[in-house]
């Protein structure tokens, strides 16, 4: 039942778009229940039903748990005015604008949302910025209630202890791994020829061959060539620094010259611009890397990987001493899981080359240097070191006391909610509509 309103609240905080409103039948609406001086109306109810459904969530008691939640949302919202908690406008527009390019890249472009709702994306805004508003305010309030919870070892234990045998968690496989990173140099030769691939294609380009053709021919973003090059609308913090400079800097039809990113080498066309978004077009061209210049960086990884392990240096010096990871190499390449910050992370969560590279190793052992690409594609040569690994079992306190610590807070914020959520009830003015009445909601 916790899991389920956990569900419930993460997707009705992030969910703002009434679809029921969006539709050609209309939906005749009421009011359904009153909290204090708000209304909750039948549209709320059904436009979250619908996208809760949309996900493959439904339930016969769907409709009630969600005018519950609605309820605590309404409670938490008066608690925020009573406290004046403010919301800038920079965090209502920022909000809207992150929603909405959600909403167009699940729908697939701005003229497909606006034909679904029948409103240009300005109407949308203005009939959802009140609403996000709302939210946001009902989350800072929440988030006030239980900013101050912790949990002693004492309370962990007792969660852990008064847990039944069949509510006490699976923990995956996991391990912690460290990484030493070698990067093949890229000679000029090989970013001269780059260039000059572009600049060909430029001009054959500016001689009426059409872009996309091309780039789905020779583009090495393979992401994108299928697509003519086109990546969709993005803001300049989605973009490397140096694409964003150059592409809105460009009018729309023009092409740039050639842009040098931490990807490799482009040619960009602006398709179109609307505020802090631009759609465009690239072709990816990317240094080829001399073999030779593999081969060398392989033998260096070869004899490293000698000494490491005959013992003449530790690993976690050579990762100091000549590791090209800036990120991690000063704490000797240990990584970071970037989906809970802990430096744990369960085998499937690894790349594929990581973990074929990792799956046999035991625990203080190093692999073979082995070649893979970066984030951005860029070729790299790796040795890897099992720093621990524990095997799939059942959570212990000794063995995942951080996991189960974790849980206990998150319990203790529920429960500390709920408390203050009672209380109001008892406090706060409360009406629910007869076609409700069949619903177990205790307003006191």
């Amino acid at each position: 039942m916790q899991l389920k309103r956990i569900v419930l609240v993460t997707l009705l905080l992030f969910t703002f778009i009434p679809i029921s409103q969006a539709q050609n039948g209309k939906l005749i609406d009421q009011v359904v229940a009153v909290v204090g001086d708000k209304k909750i109306l039948q549209s709320d109810i059904e436009s979250q039903r619908m996208q809760f459904r949309a996900r493959g969530m439904d339930s016969e008691n769907l409709r009630c748990d969600l005018l519950k939640e609605l309820i605590s949302q309404k409670l938490l919202l008066i608690q925020a005015e009573i406290d004046s908690l403010e919301v800038s406008e920079n965090q209502v527009e920022s909000q809207l604008d992150m929603r909405l390019r959600y909403f167009i890249r699940q729908i697939g472009s701005r003229e497909k949302l606006e034909e679904y709702y029948n409103k240009s994306i300005p109407e949308i805004r203005q009939d959802f910025r009140e609403l996000l508003r709302e939210q946001i305010r009902t989350q800072q309030m929440r988030r006030q209630l239980i900013s101050d919870v912790k949990v002693s070892p004492a309370e962990v234990r007792e969660y852990y202890e008064n847990m039944p045998a069949d509510s006490i968690p699976m923990i995956n496989k996991k391990v912690q791994i460290a990484q030493l990173v070698k990067y093949p140099p890229q000679s000029s030769q090989a970013e001269r020829a780059a260039r000059q691939r572009l600049l060909d294609l430029r001009e054959r380009i500016m001689e009426g061959e059409k872009f996309s053709t091309l780039a789905v021919l020779y583009s090495e973003d393979r992401g994108t060539s299928s697509k003519g090059g086109e990546l969709g609308f993005r803001t300049s913090d989605e973009l490397d620094p140096a694409y964003a400079d150059a592409a809105f800097s460009l009018q729309e039809g023009e092409v740039s010259s050639v842009v040098e990113s931490a990807y490799g080498y482009h040619l960009i066309k602006l398709i179109e611009r609307r505020d802090d978004e631009v759609n465009t077009r690239h072709i990816l061209i990317k240094p080829q890397i001399n073999p030779e210049q593999k081969q060398k960086v392989q033998a260096m990884l070869d004899s490293l990987a000698t000494e490491i392990r005959t013992g003449e240096i530790p690993y976690e010096q050579a990762v100091i001493e000549h590791s090209d990871d800036k990120e991690y190499k000063m704490n000797g390449g240990v990584l970071v899981n970037p989906n809970n910050a802990s430096n744990e992370f369960e085998l499937d969560e690894l790349p594929q080359p990581d973990y074929d590279a990792v799956k046999d190793l035991k625990v203080g052992e190093i692999s073979e240097p082995y070649e893979t690409t970066d984030e951005k594609g860029k070729t790299l040569f790796k040795i890897i070191k099992l720093v621990s690994k524990t095997d799939r079992h059942q959570a212990t306190i000794e063995e995942d006391f951080s996991t189960l610590s974790q849980m206990a807070t998150r319990k203790k914020q529920q429960r500390i909610i709920q408390k203050w959520i009672k209380q109001k009830k008892k406090e706060t003015y409360i009406h629910i509509d007869e076609s409700f009445q069949h619903c177990e909601i205790n307003t006191y």
